[in-house]
C-alpha cells in the first residue's frame, strides 16, 4: 500500500510540474535569453560587466526556484551547489561570479529547459483537450456548417485518433518527466569539480574520526587492559622476591606458585598487545597483497579460493585499505551470508585495483543493512575508491572494490 501510494503520488507530480511548471520554465527562458541578448549587446560599454553580474545571481535565484520544484513535484533530490566566494572588493567579488560555473550552468538550463516545458505543457493539456476535440470532431464540424452533411472517411480517422492518441499521454509526460530530471541532475547541482571537492572532505572527516575513535579504544585498551595486566606481573614478580628473601628460608612452592603465575601473566600482555597492534599495520603486508590475502583467507572459516592478478604493486595505504576491505567482506561472509564457499579475486594493473568477494549465500547484502559496508564504503572513498554491491536475494553476492593504485 505504501509503494502504491508513493507511485501514485510521484504520478501525480510529474502532471502538476508539466502543469504548474510551464510559468517557471517560460520566466527562467525569457530571462536567459534575455541576459545572453542583452549582455551581448552591452558587452562593449561600461554597463557590461555590472548587467552580467547581476543577471548571473539573478540566474542562481532561479536555479534555486526550479530545484525546488523538482525535488517537491517530480522527487529528484539535486544537492544545492556551494555558495559564491566573497573574497574583499568589488572587482574580486565580480571576477567571483562571472567565473561561477553553477550560473553558468544554470543560464544552460534555463534555456532549455523552456522547449521541455512547453512539450511537457502540451503532453499533460494540449494533448487531452486536442483528443476531446477529435472525437467529437462529426459533431463540431455539422454545428459549425449549416445544411445536411453526409458522414466521410474524416469523421471516422478523427474519432479513431482521438479514441488511441490518449493512450500515449502518461507515456509523453512520463519521458518529458525524466527527461527534466536529468537536465536537473546535469546542471542545477554542484559542478564536478565542486562536487569532488564535497566528496574528498566528507570522506576525510569521515576517516579522521574513524581514526580518532580507534585512537580512544586504542588508548583505553591500553589503560585499562595492558597497563592492569604489566601492573599485576609486578606485583607477582615483588612477592615472588620477597619469597627469595635472604632473612628466611626460600619458599619453593609458593616461589614455583608465583613463577608461574608471572609466565601467565607475561603471555597474556603478549597476546593483548598482539591484539592492539593488528589493526595499526598488519605485519603480512609487508611481502605486498600477494601474501598478505592469501593468508588472510586461510584464517575464513568458510573456505575461500584465491585468485590474484598483481603485476603491480600499489601504494601502502592502497594496500592497507585493500586488505582490510578483504577482511571485512570475509568477515561478513562468515557471519551474515550462510555461505558454503566464497571467492576472493584481486587484480592491480594500469594504475587500478581491483577486489572482489564473491559467496554462494542467501543474499540481500546493501548499503545500510548492518554488515559494515556503509563505513567501508565510506572508508573506500577516503582513498577516491568505490563499492559496488550485487545481491539478489537468494544470491549470489558479489561485493567488488575499486580505486587507484597511486594516491
Amino acid at each position: 500500500m505504501a509503494e502504491w501510494r508513493r507511485h501514485f503520488s510521484l504520478r501525480a507530480g510529474e502532471w502538476a510540474f508539466a502543469v504548474l511548471g510551464l510559468p517557471l520554465a517560460l520566466l527562467g527562458g525569457v530571462y536567459a535569453l534575455a541576459v545572453l541578448y542583452a549582455g551581448a549587446l552591452l558587452s562593449l560599454t561600461v554597463l557590461g560587466l555590472p548587467f552580467v553580474v547581476a543577471a548571473l545571481l539573478g540566474a542562481r535565484a532561479l536555479g534555486e526556484l526550479h530545484r525546488r520544484l523538482v525535488g517537491r513535484l517530480l522527487g529528484e533530490h539535486v544537492e544545492t551547489p556551494g555558495r559564491l566566494p566573497r573574497p574583499a572588493g568589488a572587482v574580486a567579488r565580480g571576477r567571483a561570479v562571472l567565473t561561477d560555473p553553477v550560473a553558468w550552468r544554470t543560464l544552460l538550463y534555463l534555456v532549455l529547459r523552456l522547449p521541455l516545458g512547453v512539450l511537457g505543457f502540451a503532453a499533460a493539456v494540449a494533448l487531452p483537450l486536442g483528443c476531446g476535440w477529435l472525437i467529437g470532431y462529426p459533431l463540431w464540424s455539422r454545428l459549425l456548417e449549416p445544411g445536411p452533411r453526409p458522414v466521410t472517411w474524416l469523421d471516422g480517422a478523427a474519432v479513431a485518433l482521438g479514441l488511441v492518441l490518449p493512450a500515449a499521454v502518461p507515456r509523453a509526460v512520463r519521458a518529458l518527466s525524466g527527461a527534466n530530471r536529468g537536465l536537473a541532475r546535469l546542471l542545477l547541482g554542484p559542478a564536478r569539480s565542486q562536487q569532488r571537492v564535497r566528496e574528498l572532505e566528507t570522506a576525510r572527516a569521515t576517516l579522521l574520526a574513524e581514526n580518532t575513535d580507534r585512537l580512544r579504544r586504542l588508548e583505553r585498551d591500553l589503560h585499562d587492559g595492558t597497563q592492569a595486566r604489566l601492573v599485576a606481573l609486578a606485583i607477582t614478580l615483588s612477592l615472588a622476591e620477597d619469597a627469595l628473601s635472604p632473612v628466611a628460608h626460600p619458599d619453593l612452592g609458593r616461589l614455583r606458585t608465583l613463577v608461574g603465575r608471572a609466565r601467565g601473566q607475561t603471555d597474556d600482555t603478549i597476546s593483548e598487545l598482539r591484539r592492539l597492534t593488528r589493526g595499526i599495520h598488519p605485519v603480512a603486508l609487508d611481502d605486498g597483497l600477494g601474501e598478505a590475502l592469501p593468508g588472510l583467507a586461510a584464517t575464513s572459516p568458510v573456505p575461500v579460493a584465491v585468485r590474484l592478478d598483481l603485476r603491480e604493486r600499489p601504494d601502502q595505504g592502497v594496500e592497507r585499505a585493500v586488505y582490510f576491505c578483504a577482511a571485512e567482506l570475509l568477515t561478513n561472509v562468515a557471519k551474515h551470508s550462510g555461505a558454503r564457499s566464497a571467492e576472493l579475486v584481486a587484480s592491480a594493473a594500469g594504475g587500478r585495483v581491483r577486489l572482489s568477494v564473491r559467496d554462494d549465500g542467501h543474499g540481500g547484502a546493501a548499503l545500510g543493512a548492518g554488515t559494515g559496508l556503509t563505513g567501508l564504503a565510506e572508508r573506500l572513498a577516503a582513498v577516491d575508491g568505490v563499492l559496488a554491491i550485487d545481491s539478489p536475494p537468494g544470491g549470489p553476492t558479489v561485493v567488488t572494490a575499486e580505486l587507484p593504485a597511486r594516491l
